[in-house]
């Protein structure tokens, strides 16, 4: 009989260590004796409670346990939630990376940016090609995406085959012509397919997604009605809608000027890879914008989101050094507001219409379309590829139990989905599949240059920092002679301005020099650390009974 040691060993594992439970985050461990392969390695923007926080990356925790293990990156596209975490990987992890041409290519900018270009060997893979990293041959298959030059992957290991789908959409009509290659899927379907792990992400959305063509009509019918300049907010990354706007602006006599560092950078990548046919001629710089009429602009800028240092969000409050929104600008946002940025992105339409632009975005006109898979298309995948076990990826706890419930509709029987979060292993071996417990896994925050340095009370501190403000209590005494030789001084920042309750820190003065006398006459040595501690405990108990506030306090005594 087969110990489970045995089994533990031998089997097939593919372990989620991001982006199972949460939009972004995305990395995935495939694991066979004594090879791993990673699938991505992306970050996620901080959540709102992480003050301070720039980035946040998964845990590599579990991979440093196995360093000799690990063979191999596998990039299925090239958005940040995917790739943003592969500087970080590889200070740790000098293996090479195998992706599409606009993946890699934006992999090395990010590399040069982090000093890391001479760390890895990139590999160009494209579509319907396979690359071998024993036990795991792997293939790659065009599918559509928001980006171009996205991949599914079909695997080969010892427990069968495993595919991958990347994020993906079925676009019949794509801008590139490169259609979602479904008969490749349909030929592994009939093969016998192991494993399908599946994008959850608009798993809630029934029907299709509309084609990004659709967008382009929508474009144009505003281009016919602009008199003005127009401004397009676009994710840099999507070069597929930049070549539609661009196409536009050639239509319609329009010369284009680019705004944002991203910007630039991705129609450079775009352009020297061809996949942006945007000749010279029809750029312009800042230098000629003013030689032209308003009516023959167009400018593609970063921003769409409201990020504060973004090129358009400088723009409408007016710190911009080059650039002025004025009466006549047409705006449009072309992307989706992401959940969290609401409050931001309508604060930066607000500032447009004060300076008198007309702003159009996806709450007015259909002028975005998303990447991803909705319900009609995540099912044909299925029905195409009949996998035997599913896995729900990159999403939600919630978009991944829905994405279950729609597979088991499918006629995939319920004990063979299973519903995986980041750290759970899933194991296959003799073709049996099942859970086999956890590993060690989270998310690592990333604040400036340090990178795991803070953790949990930290985030504590600065919540109850933001939100209850700072009391410094100085005092400067003589232990030897039991006597305040200065103080004491209150110093308060976002707790109250001493200007307007004065009496409030008058009086949390008074209780510190009753602290101090009570604990002289008490204690015969005057312990600083007790005085501390108590001058503490009084000021907290005066502030809540007072305000109802309970302020960090900091009590610092100097004995001279």
């Amino acid at each position: 009989m087969i110990s489970e040691e045995q089994i533990n060993s031998r089997a097939l594992k593919i372990i989620p260590l991001g982006g199972l439970g949460e939009i972004g985050l995305n990395m995935m461990v495939l694991e066979y004796e004594n090879t791993i392969v990673l699938i991505d390695a992306g970050l996620m923007f901080p959540e709102d409670d992480m003050l301070g926080i720039d980035i946040v990356i998964p845990d590599f925790a579990y991979l440093k346990q196995r360093r000799a293990n690990v063979r191999a990156l596998v990039v299925t596209h090239g958005h940040e939630d995917h790739i943003g975490a592969i500087p970080f990987l590889l200070r740790e992890f000098p293996i090479p990376i195998y992706g599409t041409p606009l993946t890699l290519a934006l992999i090395h900018e990010k590399l040069k940016e982090h000093g890391l270009s001479t760390r890895t060997k990139l590999k160009t893979v494209l579509p319907g090609e396979t690359i071998d990293l024993e036990p795991f041959h792997i293939e790659f298959i065009q599918v559509c995406h928001s980006i171009p030059d996205g991949a599914g992957l079909a695997i080969h290991t010892p427990e069968g085959i495993v595919i991958h789908s990347g994020d993906f959409k079925i676009d019949n009509t794509p801008i590139d012509g490169k259609r979602f290659d479904l008969a490749r899927f349909g030929s592994y379907g009939e093969k016998g397919v192991k494993v399908l792990l599946s994008d959850s992400t608009n798993v809630e959305r029934p029907g299709h997604t509309l084609s990004e063509k659709d967008v382009g009509e929508t474009l144009k019918d505003i281009f016919q009605s602009s008199t003005g300049r127009i401004m397009v907010a676009v994710f840099a990354s999507n070069l597929h809608r930049i070549q539609q706007v661009i196409h536009l602006a050639r239509s319609f006599g329009r010369k284009v000027l680019l705004n944002g560092r991203s910007m630039v950078s991705n129609v450079r990548i775009g352009r020297e890879l061809g996949s942006l046919d945007f000749p010279p001629e029809e750029e312009i710089n800042f230098g000629e914008l003013n030689r032209l009429p308003d009516s023959q602009v167009l400018l593609l800028t970063t921003g769409s989101q409201g990020e504060p240092m973004s090129a358009l969000s400088r723009m409408a409050f007016e710190g911009h050094k080059k650039l002025k929104i004025k009466k006549g600008d047409t705006v449009i946002l072309s992307s989706k507001f992401i959940p969290g940025n609401e409050r931001t992105i309508h604060n930066v339409i607000n500032r447009l219409y004060r300076h008198g632009a007309e702003v159009i975005h996806e709450q007015v006109r259909d002028i975005h379309v998303s990447g991803h898979a909705y319900q009609e298309e995540l099912k044909t995948l299925m029905s195409v590829v009949r996998p035997t076990f599913f896995i729900p990826i990159h999403g939600e706890y919630r978009h991944l139990v829905k994405h279950k419930q729609l597979a088991m509709t499918m006629g995939i029987p319920g004990e063979n989905c299973f519903l995986l979060e980041d750290g759970d292993v899933f194991a296959i071996f003799e073709g049996e599949a099942r859970v086999m417990g956890r590993v060690e896994t989270g998310r690592v925050l990333v604040d400036g240059k340090g990178v795991g340095d803070v953790e949990g009370l930290v985030l504590r501190d600065r919540r109850h920092l933001s939100e209850d403000g700072l009391v410094i209590a100085t005092l400067v005494i003589n232990k030897q002679t039991k006597s305040i030789l200065s103080g004491p001084d209150i110093l308060s920042k976002g707790f109250i301005h001493e200007d307007s309750k004065p009496e409030v820190l008058d009086h949390a003065k008074s209780i510190i020099m009753e602290v101090f006398n009570r604990i002289v006459q008490e204690d015969f040595e005057l312990d600083c650390s007790l005085l501390e501690s108590e001058i503490k405990r009084e000021l907290k108990r005066f502030f809540n009974r007072i305000l109802y506030r309970r302020p960090v306090i900091y009590v610092l005594l100097t004995d001279i």
